[in-house]
């Protein structure tokens, strides 16, 4: 009696195998055509068409119009401009042999004079071998770097941001001995605060024991400070003309710049004559009360302007300014970056109220910009269609972009490194 081992449904392996083909060959293809992609956003940010549209940055643009987060669209944008210097690298990226995987480890230390060998091991290697390679390379590479100590000390960094269960995320880099003093600091603060009888963990009672540090400066009398107003603004204007403005104890400025200034503030207008002799003094006006701020910024959120993700250091921006008789009133006013906020006031958008109360705004030729983004419905066997035209003279296979490695085979990370390091002509 002869027992059957086979525990499932069989195997169809000849269907598997077509399967992997046409995926690995779909990958050769989506290569190409992401290199086609990046040559285009690197044409569009060169020319700087996304001004056009008041937004910040290309980063803004993509992230607005091709659902691209900002950190992935900085890196495509990193690699697009990379790719110009690396004529090799680009080619066998265009031709569907180079993942965008291993071409954007590549591109962080890959040179005129290094290309070659970089592309040696892409070709031969995963993408694994690739970004270790590099990693490791850039690692020794800051090691051996003159002004290695120096370097560190630039890169200093404390980072920080709120997770989904709304606790504060504290990340720092900073040289050894600046960290030092701070362990010694929290340290010293833990043990002031030590209770024997209560077991908390020593990384929850570092965590109270920073608090303490940080409390503790803010109560020392010479750095505690009052809550005073973000601007106070002193007009002069000359009696005798309209629109000779300056700040006091600046320069002049314009109607707009004055305008966009006064939106959010409370502002002393302080009238003098010829001889500098003072007229009069206006009332404090057109602040947004504390209460009338956190509702705006509850219903807003942050920035308004189409595309822009910027949610602090937000002004009150009256849509019908103050000056023209515009109420300070949640309908009257919406929330903008200081970035937009000059753009509306100074830059030729502006943001307007339509008579069934929404919001817009118009750019320079008075066009209505987007409010969402708004993404082609294409289905997916057109998309494959247009890529197979578009690339049809690559000549992508299933063996395009295959990494000719043995299976198993180690790589000599150590030589690979000291190589890349020593290729001639890099020094």
């Amino acid at each position: 009696m002869t027992a059957n081992l086979n525990h499932g449904p069989e195997l169809d392996h000849t269907a598997g195998t077509r399967l992997g083909q046409k995926i690995t060959e779909l990958s050769g293809y989506i290569a190409a055509a992401t290199c086609h992609f990046l040559s285009l956003i690197r044409e569009f940010d060169a020319h700087r068409y996304w001004e056009d549209q008041g937004f910040k940055s290309c980063t803004e643009w993509l992230n607005f119009h091709c659902g691209l987060g900002p950190g992935a669209a900085r890196e495509y944008l990193r690699v697009a401009d990379a790719l110009t210097n690396l004529p090799k690298v680009s080619e066998a990226f265009s031709a569907g042999k180079l993942s965008y995987s291993k071409v954007r480890a590549m591109t962080r230390v890959a040179t005129p004079e290094n290309e070659d060998f970089l592309m040696m091991v892409a070709r031969h290697g995963t993408a694994n071998h690739v970004e270790r390679l590099v990693s490791q390379y850039r690692r020794a590479e800051k090691l051996r770097h003159p002004d290695a100590a120096h370097d560190i000390y630039l890169a200093r960094e404390v980072t920080c941001h709120y997770d989904d269960d709304g606790c504060l995320v504290l990340k720092a880099r900073m040289p050894a001995e600046q960290g030092e003093v701070i362990v010694r600091a929290l340290e010293s603060a833990m043990d002031a605060a030590f209770d024997p009888e209560v077991n908390v963990p020593v990384a929850a009672r570092r965590a109270d024991a920073l608090a303490d540090v940080a409390e503790t400066f803010l109560n020392h009398p010479e750095n505690a400070g009052s809550t005073a107003d973000r601007y106070q603004v002193v007009m002069h204007v000359d009696a005798g003309r309209q629109g000779g403005a300056h700040l006091e104890n600046g320069p002049c400025v314009s109607a707009e710049t004055s305008r966009r200034i006064a939106c959010d503030c409370s502002t002393t207008i302080v009238k003098e004559d010829e001889n500098g002799e003072l007229l009069s003094i206006g009332r404090r006006s057109r602040t947004i009360p504390p209460a009338m701020r956190r509702a705006l910024k509850s219903r807003d959120g942050g920035c308004r302007f189409p595309g822009c993700n910027s949610h602090k250091f937000c002004d009150g921006h009256h849509i019908r300014h103050w000056a023209a008789g515009g109420e300070t009133s949640l309908d009257n006013l919406v929330l903008l970056c200081r970035f937009h906020h000059r753009l509306v006031h100074e830059g030729g958008f502006d943001c307007r109220k339509a008579k069934c109360g929404e919001i817009y705004f118009v750019d320079r030729r008075e066009q209505r910009l987007r409010e969402f983004q708004q993404s082609p419905l294409t289905a997916i066997e057109e998309t494959l269609a247009w890529m197979y035209r578009k690339f049809r003279h690559t000549h992508v296979s299933a063996e395009t972009s295959r990494a000719e490695w043995y299976a198993g085979e180690e790589m000599d990370m150590e030589h690979a490194v000291w190589l890349l390091a020593n290729v001639p002509g890099a020094g």
